[in-house]
């Protein structure tokens, strides 16, 4: 799509005038500064205090207004540098480039119904291909949508939804720049949300500890100034030791909190970067004008009787930042941090805010954090339908078990490489059998049309031109291996696939299954045995799948039982040239190519052989 390439042209012409800008603000700056120093030298010489106070005065004012530019046009900068990304990565995206972008392999669930069988997570994923989400929440939202059918009524909402947002690519892309600002790749929202949970521990003493801790602060300071009085005094040592006393009075005060303070800090000092992510992205929200009703509700839970949860992120990120200069053990601190807390408590203060902020909003920001989560999914989700203007959003059926796809196509592969077969199945035809030749394309079909249909129940438009189904839970069982440290062989891995899908349909449960070469870890006449009798025993409990195979007897003795509809993906070879046309075909597979690739890979295959 040329809008990207435009798009970042644009901001790229954007950075280099901004870069300019800053280049000349930093002199003016300097400038400023030298000019003010030299009046307020040349005025000092000449004993004209008055206007050495004016031109401090002048000078500082001038410089904190250049300083406030200075900062504005920085972040003008850097927002640009972030929509420039932004659309480069969506250009990367279109092109299937997805090396480059997190993968969400810490949400890949090894026993989990299909997300390890069809690319959901890992290298070359539908998470890469989605995924816009600058916060932790955010992450965790799309991968729990990806990895969970979701309602009739809430796919139809998400779609509605998406379907608003798709077109407003300016604002979905300020929307995501403006989170950027903020990742960490070191930030741990859970942490942060493990500590708002804890009990406040100096809260409930509040009143006790406000009144030591102003006490000492007043008596601290007046010890200061007795101390200054008699600085210069020949016993000044003496005048010295009533504030002596109170620091140390102080200090032990202080080290009654000193563990509560390094827990709130421990806790925190990683999230406050990312406490701003989120009150940049909420006040984007707040201030967006929506019709879908997902939307308006999220937008709602914001902003609720005059109480904003930007305003209120923002008093907790302002008393975090002031505990992160006391710093921890092994961390640096400010160096005056430490003095002024000696001699005023500071520690105090900030922990009982902190603990009062916790008390008040520690429900409300877990709820915040996971509506803005929801929000930036809808955004990937719309930003993946407006690059994909191709695709279309299923219509979601009610009653028996059916899909019906018209030109699907596997979304990870390249358009220019993506071949499209259109595929109807209802509770009537209930299991697709598949056999065909190596690398014909019967795995990757299976991936296909699960992949499809795990976009199609979170809400997204599908690789289609037609799409309709039913709500379903989807099953695989593709990529079975065995596990050393468990002592789980592959087809021990593979039984306990199957134990699951009969667990879940017995249950009752609407399931769609994916199964790829039954019982391959075995020898060929249990394989035929067993796979005929779980095809029966699938049948029997009108359960709903496919099934790819190469055993062309194992199709042909299920097809003339009945148990299942016979579909095959075929190969040409002519004059040692094998062909591949990727198509769905009605009937059994009709060729074979192992051989083949035998020879070809160097095996002396015998045209003639005898096992006696």
């Amino acid at each position: 799509m040329n809008i990207y390439q435009t798009n970042k042209e644009t901001y790229q012409i954007s950075i280099e005038k901004l870069s300019d800008k800053l280049r000349e603000l930093s002199w003016s700056r300097l400038v400023a500064f030298v000019f003010s120093v030299f009046l307020i030298v040349l005025f000092a010489q000449m004993g004209v205090i008055i206007l050495v106070f004016i031109v401090a005065l002048m000078g500082g004012f001038g410089f904190a207004i250049l300083m406030k530019q200075y900062n504005s046009v920085a972040y003008q900068k850097k927002q640009a540098a972030f929509l420039a990304e932004i659309n480069e990565q969506e250009i990367q995206r279109l092109h299937n480039n997805l090396s480059q972008f997190p993968d969400g392999q810490t949400f890949n669930k090894p026993i989990h119904p299909y997300v390890a069988d069809l690319d959901v997570f890992g290298n070359h994923s539908l998470y890469q291909l989605i995924n816009r989400a600058t916060t932790e929440s955010g992450h965790e939202c799309l991968a729990k949508w990806l990895s969970e059918p979701a309602t009739k009524e809430a796919i139809i909402e998400r779609q509605e939804a998406v379907k608003e947002l798709s077109p407003q690519l300016a604002w979905r892309q300020e929307f995501q720049a403006s989170g950027m600002h903020f990742t960490n790749a070191k930030s741990d929202y859970r942490k942060l949300i493990d500590w708002l949970e804890t009990p406040a521990k100096l809260l409930p003493q509040r009143n006790k500890y406000l009144v030591i801790s102003i006490t000492l602060g007043v008596l601290t300071t007046l010890a200061l100034l007795y101390h200054f009085l008699y600085a210069y005094a020949s016993d000044f040592i003496i005048h010295t030791l009533p504030l002596v006393g109170l620091l140390i009075i102080n200090s032990i005060f202080l080290r009654r909190v000193k563990d509560i303070a390094e827990e709130i800090i421990n806790s925190t000092h990683q999230n406050v970067k990312i406490l701003g992510g989120y009150q940049s992205l909420i006040l984007k929200i707040e201030t967006g004008n929506f019709q879908a009703k997902q939307l308006q509700q999220l937008q709602a839970t914001f902003n609720q009787n005059s109480y904003s949860a930007a305003k209120e992120i923002n008093k907790l990120k302002k008393i975090l930042g002031i505990a992160q200069l006391k710093g921890t053990t092994g961390t640096l601190s400010n160096q005056f941090y430490p003095i002024i807390n000696t001699f005023w408590l500071i520690d105090i203060y900030w922990i009982l805010a902190a603990e009062k902020w916790k008390t008040t909003n520690a429900s409300h920001l877990k709820v915040w954090a996971e509506a803005v989560g929801e929000f930036e999914t809808l955004n990937s989700l719309a930003g993946f339908s407006y690059s994909n203007p191709s695709y279309t959003f299923p219509k979601i059926k009610d009653g028996a078990c059916t899909i019906h796809f018209e030109s699907l196509g596997h979304p990870l592969l390249k358009t220019e490489s993506r071949i499209c077969n259109s595929f109807h199945l209802n509770s009537s035809d209930n299991v697709v059998m598949i056999t065909g030749s190596n690398m014909a394309g019967k795995s990757t079909f299976l991936r296909t049309v699960g992949v499809n249909i795990v976009l199609a129940l979170m809400g997204a438009p599908c690789c289609a031109n037609t799409a309709e189904l039913t709500v379903m839970q989807l099953f695989t069982s593709m990529r079975t291996q065995d596990n050393l440290e468990e002592g789980i062989s592959s087809f021990n891995a593979e039984l306990r696939k199957v134990e699951q899908l009969l667990q879940l349909i017995q249950r009752g449960e609407p399931v769609f299954f994916l199964l790829d070469e039954m019982f391959k870890g075995t020898n060929s006449k249990d394989r035929h045995r067993g796979g005929f009798s779980l095809i029966k025993q699938l049948e029997e409990l009108n359960a709903f799948g496919m099934i790819s195979t190469h055993d062309l007897d194992l199709a042909e003795v299920a097809g003339k039982h009945n148990l299942v509809t016979n579909y095959s993906f075929n190969s040409e070879i002519q004059e040692g040239n094998m062909t591949f046309d990727y198509l769905l075909t009605p009937g059994l597979c009709k060729d074979f190519n192992a051989s083949e690739l035998m020879k070809r890979s160097g095996i002396k295959v015998l045209t003639q052989y005898s096992f006696s």
